[in-house]
């Protein structure tokens, strides 16, 4: 009887560890790119001259770097503000199918800059 609890006790750890290797870059991506997404809007509100596609550039750019596939469809890019006090918003919308051999499911993100 302690064997089988010892294995399964051991068998439930792995499961866990390979769960978490899975799920836990996607995650980390998506921390990430969220700060890229603040930056380049910052970078956006300070340079009046950026067009809104030369952000969603950037945008695909970074998610590129981060291995996260993305449509410039699922990117949104809005000015903000009056003519004096410019500012970018930036938000994006993509899901990642997560397979863990046994079960399937998939986690949805919708990172933006945060100053809308």
């Amino acid at each position: 009887m302690q064997t089988i609890k010892a294995f399964l006790g051991i068998a439930a750890i792995v499961a866990v560890i390979f769960a978490a290797v899975r799920i836990v870059p996607v995650e980390v991506s998506n921390y990430g790119f969220q700060d890229d997404l603040r930056n380049i809007a910052m970078m956006g509100s300070s340079n009046l001259h950026q067009t809104d596609q030369e952000t969603l550039a950037a945008v695909l750019k970074k998610a590129q770097e981060r291995e996260i596939v993305l449509a410039p469809e699922q990117v949104t890019v809005q000015r903000i503000g009056t003519p004096g006090v410019l500012g970018v918003y930036v938000a994006a919308d993509y899901s990642v199918p997560i397979d863990l051999e046994v079960y399937s499911f998939t986690l949805h993100f919708t990172p933006n800059s945060g100053n809308k």
